[in-house]
C-alpha cells in the first residue's frame, strides 16, 4: 500500500528500513546543530519486535515519504498500545518517530496515512509524539531550541507543532524541562525542608542503589513507580519485561550514586535516578554509529566531557505522597552531583499540572529550561 498527495508518496516500511532509521541523520545536521544524534543499534532495537518488550502488547507499522526522485522527506510511526488501551480504553493510538523536511504537504501525507492505519484499527483518537510509549522518549520541543536536549529526551524543528495543529492536533499536556544548577541551588532552604520532613516523619532514611543486586533493585523501583504515578495524566504501567529491559540498558549508563531509595523504617518507600547527561558524549558521535570511530570518541567524552545529569524518574508510594519525601531525594541528588562531577541536574519532564513539584523545584533555584507538549486529534470523522 502506498499513499500519494502531487508531490509527495508515502510508504509503509519494515522495522529494519534504513530509508526509516537514516533519515534523521541526514537532515539534522546541516541545519540544526543542537540535535544529538542518537546510537543507531539504539534506535534499531526500539524499532525491532523482536528486541522491544513493549511489542508484547504494542504494535507499530512505520512510513516513510518520498519525493518524485525518491528522495525521503519524512517518516512517521503508527502505533497501537495494547498497555494504554487495557488502562484506558479510550479508544486512543499514538504516532511517533516523526520527522519532516519543512513542507506542511508532507506531514499531512504522512499523519494521514498514521491516522487511516490506527483507524483501520478500530481507533478514533491519535495522539503524540510517543516513540513508542510515554516510557520512552515521548513529547514534542516546542520551546527551547537553541539548546541541546538532555539524555532520552527529543528535539525536533519549530515547526512541528505548527504542522499538527494545522492538521487538527490540539495540546493535550504541557511538560517542562527544569534546570538546576549548584550555583544557583538554595541548599539551605533544601536542607530546612528535609530536616522539617524527618522530623514530621520518624525513621526516615536515604540511601544508594545497590548495585551488586541492581536487577532486584530495579523490581523494587518498578514496583514504587507503578504505584506512585497511577494518578497521573497519560500514565500506562509497566510490565516487568520492559522495566528489566529498560534497567539493563540504564545499567550500561548509569552512575550509581546518583541513584536513590528512600526508606521508611528499612522499607523503600521512594525513589530517584539521575543518569548522567550522556548527550554531552554523544554529540561527539557524528552520524551515531559507532564503529570505526564513533566508540572511542564516546568512551573518551563520557570520561571527561559529562558534567550533568538528569533525573527522569521519581516517585514516592501514594500512602507517603505529601510528606515531602521528594525533597530529601531532590537534596541527596544535587548534594552528591558535585562531588562526583556533576554540576547542575536537569528534571524532565515535569507535567504543567503538577504544581506542587513546580513550585517546590522553582524554590530551591531551579528555573524553566525546555518546553515540551503532547498533543491529540480526533481521527474518526476523518475522510
Amino acid at each position: 500500500m502506498s499513499a500519494s498527495s502531487s508531490a509527495v508518496t508515502v510508504r509503509p516500511v519494515g522495522p529494519s528500513s534504513s530509508r526509516f532509521i537514516d533519515f534523521p541523520y541526514d537532515f539534522y545536521p546541516a541545519q540544526y546543530p543542537h540535535w544529538v544524534p542518537p546510537l543507531r543499534t539504539d534506535v534499531t532495537s526500539t524499532l525491532d519486535p523482536s528486541d522491544n518488550a513493549f511489542f508484547d502488547h504494542g504494535e507499530m507499522q512505520l512510513f516513510v515519504a518520498e519525493n518524485p526522485s525518491g528522495t525521503v522527506t519524512g517518516r512517521i510511526a503508527a502505533i497501537v498500545n495494547g498497555m494504554h488501551l487495557e488502562t484506558y480504553d479510550d479508544d486512543t493510538g499514538f504516532v511517533g518517530f516523526f520527522e519532516c523536511v519543512d513542507d506542511y504537504a508532507v506531514a499531512e501525507a504522512l499523519l494521514d496515512a498514521a491516522a487511516d492505519w490506527l483507524r483501520d484499527r478500530g481507533l478514533t483518537q491519535m495522539r503524540g509524539p510517543a516513540n513508542p510509549s510515554l516510557n520512552d522518549t515521548a513529547g514534542l520541543l516546542v520551546d527551547g531550541f537553541d539548546r541541546e536536549p538532555s539524555v532520552l529526551m527529543p528535539y525536533n524543528p519549530p515547526y512541528h507543532e505548527d504542522f499538527l495543529e494545522r492538521y487538527g492536533f490540539e495540546r493535550s499536556m504541557t511538560m517542562w524541562a527544569y534546570y538546576v544548577h549548584k550555583k544557583y541551588c538554595q541548599y539551605e532552604r533544601l536542607e530546612r525542608g528535609a530536616e522539617l520532613v524527618k522530623r514530621r516523619t520518624p525513621g526516615l532514611s536515604v540511601r544508594t542503589v545497590d548495585m551488586d543486586r541492581f536487577e532486584e533493585e530495579a523490581r523494587v523501583i518498578r514496583e514504587i513507580y507503578n504505584d506512585a504515578w497511577a494518578e497521573n495524566w497519560g500514565f500506562v504501567p509497566v510490565t516487568e519485561a520492559e522495566f528489566l529491559q529498560l534497567a539493563e540498558e540504564m545499567e550500561q549508563i548509569v552512575d550509581g550514586d546518583m541513584i536513590f531509595f528512600v526508606e521508611h523504617e528499612g522499607r523503600p518507600v521512594g525513589f530517584s535516578i539521575a543518569l548522567p547527561n550522556i548527550n554531552q558524549a554523544l554529540r561527539h558521535v557524528n552520524d551515531g554509529r559507532l564503529f570505526p570511530l564513533g566508540l572511542p570518541k564516546l568512551l573518551l567524552y563520557m570520561t571527561f566531557g559529562i558534567y550533568e545529569v538528569r533525573m527522569p524518574l521519581m516517585g514516592i508510594r501514594q500512602e507517603y505522597q505529601g510528606k515531602g519525601l521528594d525533597s530529601l531525594l531532590v537534596l541527596e541528588t544535587i548534594e552528591t552531583g558535585p562531588p562526583n562531577g556533576y554540576d547542575a541536574c536537569e528534571m524532565s519532564w515535569v507535567l504543567d499540572t503538577n504544581d506542587r513539584l513546580k513550585n517546590h523545584v522553582e524554590s530551591i533555584g531551579g528555573v524553566k529550561d525546555k518546553e515540551y507538549a503532547m498533543f491529540e486529534t480526533s481521527i474518526s470523522n476523518a475522510e
